[in-house]
């Protein structure tokens, strides 16, 4: 398998690559700054597969077609989206990288021939409507965030979320060929080691998670052929392995209380 990795520098990425590696796949990490290049290729020592870097900045990703040479470029089988403007450069940059070019991704990857699967890194709070299983806390949290906090990250992000679960629907719809449309919803990152034990699927809300265990559940959510949907996912009691098989099992899917339908006619009216 062939993985195309944006946001390759990333701290989850980082995490994520030599995992990947390690199944044998081959991964190219898109990287916008030269001098990280090292960094990257280390994380390639001793494992299976083989690591490529590509140097192209997500800054000049103004369309569909600027994607799609990229994706042309590497031939992946799996896209995964685990990049972000990170605050630099104001919320114009914010919208311009985690919305628009997140968007022009998504269109490439759905128009490839090859890719079947796309994984894009989001947040927990990424929502309309307040879920039956959140807590009042938690969704008072995730509310600040979205109008307070982090306003321009939360408004990208939910238009990246909604535009992967429109294109999935569509396809679906459609009865072509199948696609796994992956949305993995952490709560506040940290730079502790993995603990292997999360909370996933449904979650309270509000929490923390280490990056580690991010890359390792994005991981597992690659290597299987049915996983689809929104997941969040926070730090809990539960194994990484026995959380992915029971969240699959029982179809958990948090999109559940939104208007999928809406999306879809929203982004293909």
């Amino acid at each position: 398998m062939q993985v195309l990795l944006l946001g390759g520098h990333g701290k989850v990425a980082l995490h994520l690559t030599p995992l990947l590696l390690n199944r044998g796949w081959n991964v190219t990490s898109v990287i916008r700054n030269p001098e990280h290049e090292n960094e990257i290729l280390a994380r390639g020592k001793g494992t299976k597969g083989k690591l490529n870097v590509l140097i192209s900045s997500l800054d000049d990703i103004k369309s569909d077609e600027d994607a799609k040479k990229v994706i042309d470029t590497v031939s992946p089988d799996y896209v995964v989206w685990s990049a972000g403007a990170g605050g630099k450069g104001g919320p114009e940059r914010t919208f311009a990288i985690d919305e628009r070019a997140a968007k022009h991704f998504i269109s490439a990857s759905f128009a490839s021939p090859r890719v079947t699967k796309f994984l894009l890194v989001s947040w927990l709070g990424s929502r309309r409507v307040r879920p039956s299983w959140m807590s009042d806390e938690g969704w008072e949290a995730i509310q600040n965030v979205f109008y307070n906090v982090l306003p321009a990250y939360a408004k990208a992000k939910l238009e990246a979320d909604e535009y992967l679960t429109a294109f999935a629907a569509r396809r679906k719809q459609s009865q072509s060929s199948p696609f796994q449309a992956i949305c993995l919803r952490p709560g506040t990152l940290t730079d502790e080691p993995a603990t292997g034990k999360v909370q996933f699927g449904k979650t309270e809300g509000r929490g923390n998670v280490t990056r580690e265990d991010v890359a390792i559940v994005a991981d597992r959510l690659l290597a299987r052929s049915d996983t689809n949907g929104w997941y969040d996912l926070i730090n809990g009691d539960e194994p990484i392995d026995d959380a992915v098989e029971r969240v699959v099992r029982e179809k958990v899917d948090v999109v559940e209380g939104e208007d999928v339908d809406a999306m879809v006619k929203r982004f293909f009216p």
